[in-house]
């Protein structure tokens, strides 16, 4: 089962992706090209019982402009999928 994250927009300052084959429990985080860090904050945890859906991650001001990337982890901190990369103003 291969896992998807698609990256669709951000608008005012909210991120909106697509996902395929996230389980429970999977979560997404937010990565700084630059660094390669995930930021600790905003982090989503998926709650749905279906394999695909949507998700919107509302920016904090701590988000700083620039390149920015989703991957989605497992419930065991795994990695499982990445989205394109994405520019926030």
């Amino acid at each position: 089962m291969i896992s998807r994250i698609n990256f669709i927009e951000v608008e005012n300052r909210v991120v909106c992706a697509t996902y395929r084959n996230l389980m429970i429990k999977a979560k997404v985080v937010l990565v700084d090209k630059t660094s390669g860090a995930p930021l600790p904050d905003p982090v989503v945890t998926i709650a749905s019982p279906l394999p695909v859906g949507s998700l919107r991650i509302r920016l904090t001001e701590h988000v700083r402009p620039g390149t920015y990337f989703l991957v989605a982890l497992n419930g065991h901190g795994s990695y499982l999928a990445k989205s394109a990369e994405f520019e926030v103003p």
